[in-house]
């Protein structure tokens, strides 16, 4: 029989709550005379007082187990809170030893708020570890496989490694460190050598509670040596774009708390960047940021969640090489002098890893007459059954359009035709060795996607060209500020590329102990034979060996993003009104629909473009609303669709981050965006 409130005021009745002894390996149960209008606050005192047992107790709180929450409103009455006798309440506290995976493969074990949404958590967890930028990272739970390696065929295995985990458990984040690794002030001392990312020792008080000393703090700055070969074949690695698509099914819901969401005390939990935007990446504070970010793009590239070419994958593994050598050798500490230092300055400004280009430094500069390209470029549309022909025009850039002629004195009239490339997916076509210098671009059109490839002669043109391309696609002309670095970074991108720019032969010492197999996905090393690997590696290492550690970092960095499918999170989804699943592939700036057995684009729609989305949980449909009364429907088969939701939500938040220095992140707005709820 349900008893009215009035009855319950009324009334005692026994509670009974089970308390996690710190001490003890057994819970036990305490059972209380309780009221409906004891409050949360006054329950947990008289538990506290029949418990009698002098330790500080401000970290526990109240679970509920049914109904899967956390009472911490302490100032509400149990009526309030639904709370009745048949309640199985545990009392217990808030920060639990967790397990975190980082993209270096190292494991640091820390205590970690159950009770905070995993957004604070987050935070929390990257002030210890002294990451800036926090809203750009979150907790992956991945699927039950992932920490096992496969089986072997042979039964003489040696025994498991056991894991060498980093430990800081010392470090409850409930104790604010006195800066927050999210902002800086000019004035703030770096906490970093630029040049070679080792902690500034003078500056290591900057640390204060966190529990990273110098020590654990290179351990986390520095890159680890590279894995075995045997090791990176025993590693999962995706080989189709649903087996990618499955990878991102784990992470967390950032407006709930670890507990609501099942996780163990001691569970092994991934720390990843989550969103693909690196705002304000700089050497000075950022060694840790800037090497787990390094090490998510060189995993993405040997576990081949990303694919790039044969030639790109030489590249890729010249740079670890070098930053392997440089990261083992003591030498590092000799390079800082004021003009390296003042270079990597310099080169910062063109490598800002800010995938939508800074704002213009100068306000005039935008409202100026908009520059234009011009020149003779061949192009190509394919059509079946007819054989890659390229043919010569005459093209004019302007704005975010491209026109051609049949030659250029007909460019006064009518172009042959006229291509918008707002909204368009660009993609490099490249092979310098072949001197191939090709942009495909595929051009949304109201039944899919226009493909059409252009050829450039040389590398200055194809740096201008392709710059000009991928700023069209969002939206920007030539005069935005970003352009030139643009320009530069494609540029420089080639010339790591081609192999005949430098001549140094390697030293006795370039080619210490390479084990090729290491620096290459386990597909591309069994194309060739460890000493051809090797020998192509070593030319690739010209173009980058006078590059300093955390240059050549920035470098992997900026080249994992130039890739085409660089930024994409693939979900398996069935949109509404198709007979087939297909991917949905989410990206910082566009959503993109997949053919999921072929991998081509179908249509992509960019979040400039949207009005609003909404989920409707009953039948777990995510709906979006675009310009021109386009709008979109899918369910989600790979995740739960907050997943794909949030994700959403996450990137048009961190859009609206500014670089004013004293700038909070408005975490309510963030919660407003991914929720889901209208």
């Amino acid at each position: 029989m349900m008893l009215s409130s009035s009855d319950f005021a009324s009334a005692s009745w026994e509670l009974v709550v089970r308390v996690d002894h710190p001490n003890e390996e057994e819970q036990k149960d305490v059972t209380l005379r309780v009221s409906g209008d004891l409050h949360v606050g006054g329950l947990m005192l008289k538990l506290v007082e029949q418990i009698n047992i002098s330790q500080d107790w401000s970290d526990f709180a109240l679970w509920w187990e049914q109904k899967h929450c956390w009472l911490l409103k302490t100032h509400w009455t149990l009526d309030k809170c639904g709370v009745q006798a048949d309640a199985k309440l545990l009392f217990t506290p808030q920060h639990k030893m967790l397990r975190l995976r980082l993209p270096n493969v190292k494991t640091v074990r820390l205590r970690v708020s159950f009770s905070a949404v995993v957004f604070k958590a987050v935070s929390d967890i990257c002030k210890i570890l002294n990451i800036r930028r926090s809203e750009e990272l979150s907790l992956l739970k991945p699927s039950g496989d992932y920490f096992k390696k496969k089986k072997k065929k042979d039964k003489s295995n040696k025994e498991p490694i056991i894991e060498d985990i980093l430990n800081l458990e010392g470090s409850p984040t409930t104790s604010g460190p006195p800066v927050s690794p999210g902002l800086y002030s000019k004035t703030m001392t770096p906490t970093y050598d630029p040049i070679n990312g080792t902690p500034a020792s003078s500056t290591m008080t900057w640390f204060s509670d966190s529990p990273l000393t110098e020590q654990n703090c290179s351990i986390l700055a520095f890159s680890q040596p590279p894995q075995s070969p045997e090791a990176l074949a025993n590693m999962y690695q995706p080989r189709s774009l649903v087996d990618k698509a499955k990878l991102n099914a784990g992470w967390l819901d950032s407006s709930r708390s670890l507990m609501e969401q099942g996780i163990q005390d001691d569970e092994q939990l991934l720390l990843r960047f989550k969103y693909y935007t690196f705002f304000d990446l700089n050497p000075k504070y950022d060694a840790v940021r800037i090497n787990q970010l390094y090490e998510q793009a060189r995993w993405a590239i040997l576990l081949e969640e990303i694919d790039c070419t044969e030639e790109e994958m030489l590249i890729f593994a010249a740079l670890q090489y070098h930053i392997s050598k440089l990261s083992l050798s003591a030498e590092t500490q000799d390079f800082t002098n004021e003009s390296e230092v003042d270079e990597v300055e310099a080169a910062l400004s063109n490598l800002e890893v800010t995938l939508e280009g800074g704002k213009a430094d100068n306000a005039l500069e935008d409202i100026t007459d908009i520059p234009k390209l011009a020149d003779n470029l061949k192009l190509f549309r394919p059509k079946k059954l007819i054989l890659k022909a390229f043919k010569q025009y005459w093209f004019i850039f302007k704005d975010t359009s491209i026109a051609y002629f049949k030659n250029k004195e007909l460019e006064q009239g009518e172009p042959v035709e006229k291509l918008n490339l707002r909204g368009c997916e660009v993609v490099p076509d490249v092979n310098v060795a072949g001197r191939k210098f090709g942009i495909k671009l595929l051009i949304p059109v109201a039944d899919g996607m226009n493909e059409v490839y252009l050829r450039c002669d040389h590398e200055n043109q194809y740096a201008q060209w392709m710059a000009a391309c991928i700023l069209a696609s969002k939206g920007k002309t030539m005069a935005d500020s970003s352009y030139q670095p643009e320009v530069l970074n494609i540029l420089s991108f080639l010339r790591m590329k081609n192999r005949n720019s430098a001549s140094q032969v390697a030293s006795s010492l370039e080619t210490m102990d390479m084990n090729p197999e290491c620096f290459v996905s386990p597909r591309c090393a069994k194309k060739h034979k460890s000493k051809q690997l090797e020998a192509r590696i070593l030319e690739a290492h010209q173009n980058v060996a006078q590059m300093p550690l955390v240059e050549a970092k920035l470098r992997f960095i900026q080249a994992w993003q130039s890739l085409p499918e660089f930024g994409l999170t693939y979900y398996l989804v069935r949109f509404k009104g198709s007979k087939k699943d297909d991917i949905l592939g989410v990206s910082y700036n566009r959503l993109i629909r997949i053919d999921a057995a072929t991998g081509i684009p179908i249509t992509t729609w960019r979040f400039t473009n949207m009005k609003q989305w909404n989920v409707n949980w009953e039948i777990r449909q995510v709906a979006i609303e675009f310009d021109q009364n386009v709008s979109i429907a899918f369910t989600c088969l790979s995740a739960d669709c907050k997943i794909v939701h949030e994700y959403i939500g996450g990137y048009i938040f961190l859009s609206t981050r500014s670089k004013d220095q004293n700038e909070t992140l408005d975490e309510d707005l963030f919660h407003k965006l991914t929720g889901g709820q209208e």
